[in-house]
């Protein structure tokens, strides 16, 4: 696959995903992930340096298969989620995507987002970068691999999977 497919494809794809997310359509965006896929947002621990491993260190958001995620997903639809109630409304921006790696079955990619939102009476936005791993599964492509590098790490209210 040339970079100018992949990046045609992956752009596609994230543009799609954040669609959905302001959409709230939660069924369709998690159709975009693959079942052993892996959705983190890493803490920082200084102002420099990032948590590693999620799994011996803090993150902020963590799942490592999609089912968990639908999981989140579930509460969120379902009105337990406290903290969801009311939803935000979210607008996804999403540029600057460049194609680290390419090839017939996966594609590796690099973005910056800005998600703005109103919550109750506040309006806020979180920003920062996203690195994808995407992988073909049965001619369609999905994600393998999220990873959500939020540079504004100061939590004023909430952060949840629709927020970034």
């Amino acid at each position: 696959m040339s970079p100018q497919q992949a990046l045609a494809v992956g752009s596609a794809l994230l543009y799609r995903q954040g669609r959905l997310l302001d959409e709230r359509r939660w069924a369709d965006w998690l159709a975009l992930f693959c079942e052993d896929c892996e959705y983190w947002v890493p803490a920082w621990v200084t102002e420099n340096r990032l948590t590693e491993d999620p799994d011996s260190e803090v993150s902020l958001i963590y799942y490592d298969l999609r089912s968990r995620l639908a999981d989140r997903v579930w509460r969120v639809e379902s009105g337990t989620s406290v903290a969801s109630d009311p939803l935000p409304r979210t607008c996804h921006a999403i540029t600057n995507i460049t194609v680290e790696q390419a090839s017939d079955d996966a594609i590796a990619l690099f973005a910056c987002f800005r998600v703005d939102y109103h919550w109750r009476t506040q309006s806020q936005a979180f920003f920062g970068h996203y690195h994808h791993q995407l992988r073909r599964e049965d001619g369609d492509w999905r994600v393998a691999r999220q990873k959500i590098v939020v540079q504004n790490d100061y939590i004023p209210t909430l952060l949840d999977f629709y927020l970034v």
